[in-house]
């Protein structure tokens, strides 16, 4: 009896476990994330929404838009680097979220640009970030030149693909400013794939960080937003006949190759003056203030 009682109670059991399954509802469709969205809608919000009429109900947001709204106008705004043709080829500086490429020759004054690209968003409070695979950094001259060092962080790879590396890490990282600078050719370490450079720009565009690569020659291809070429450079020196030159300064003449929402070929002419060189009007002045017999000899 003890056996049969207690396969009677397991019995019960389960026939009181499947009467249970019996009566759970069927499974429905969860619904489409529009109606979910609706659904989640304060009522109070709506309602002040259908009240208003004209431009005015789309500015009434609730939170979770009005966040998402100040996310994307702070990636559309841009970080200028002071370098007027250049952030004019650009719409006026370094877009956020976007990939910019920056290629010439060797004395193109590329890094030039990318140090007062660095000095710019430094001195607005910006963090930025300058991947140096040429060791072309002079911390002095840097800081001479207006970059805030406390607010700089120097990576040194050796290779370029350390360098790619290092850079899709940091700008998720929340930097404002990433600048790979591949220094001059020939680069150190092979050709990364073009699926890297796409990666780099994704990341850009997620964290919403401009970024700029410095380059000999093409290496972004279609991934980055735009293109700038410098060419036909020319330097520009101070001092005549026998006596000896200083060099002035030198002035680049710069491309836009590619834009996605520009119309590429405008040039623009760059000049860069050396800090150090006696300025050109007081070249002038000095000559003037000559006699005659000093300035055939000069």
């Amino acid at each position: 009896m003890g056996v049969m009682s207690a396969t009677a109670r397991s019995f019960l059991r389960q026939t009181s476990l499947l009467d249970l399954e019996a009566e759970r509802p069927k499974p429905t469709l969860p619904a489409s994330p529009q109606n979910v969205e609706k659904s989640l809608q304060r009522e109070d919000v709506a309602r002040l929404r259908a009240s208003l009429q004209g431009t005015a109900a789309a500015k009434v947001m609730n939170a979770t838009e009005l966040l998402r709204a100040l996310e994307k106008e702070r990636r559309d705004e841009l970080i200028p680097t002071t370098l007027d043709p250049f952030d004019e080829l650009l719409g006026g500086g370094l877009p956020r979220g976007k990939m910019v490429e920056l290629t010439g020759r060797r004395g193109a004054g590329r890094f030039s640009i990318v140090l007062s690209a660095l000095a710019a968003a430094t001195s607005m409070g910006e963090a930025a970030v300058l991947v140096d695979l040429g060791d072309h950094l002079d911390p002095q001259l840097a800081e001479a030149n207006g970059v805030d060092l406390r607010r700089l962080l120097w990576i040194r790879p050796k290779t370029l693909k350390q360098a790619v590396m290092s850079v899709e890490m940091i700008a998720a990282t929340g930097f404002q400013l990433v600048v790979l600078d591949t220094g001059l050719h020939p680069m150190r370490g092979r050709r990364v794939p073009d699926a890297a450079w796409v990666r780099l720009a994704r990341t850009a565009e997620a964290h919403g960080a401009a970024m700029l690569v410095s380059t000999p020659y093409p290496l972004t291809g279609t991934a980055s937003e735009a293109v700038i070429v410098a060419e036909r450079t020319r330097a520009q020196w101070l001092g005549r006949g026998a006596a000896p030159r200083v060099l002035a300064g030198m002035t680049t003449v710069l491309r836009l190759e590619k834009h996605r929402h520009r119309k590429p070929g405008t040039h623009a002419t760059l000049t860069l003056r050396a800090e150090d060189a006696v300025p050109p009007t007081a070249a002038v002045r000095q000559m003037d203030e000559l006699s005659p017999r000093e300035r055939k000899r000069a």
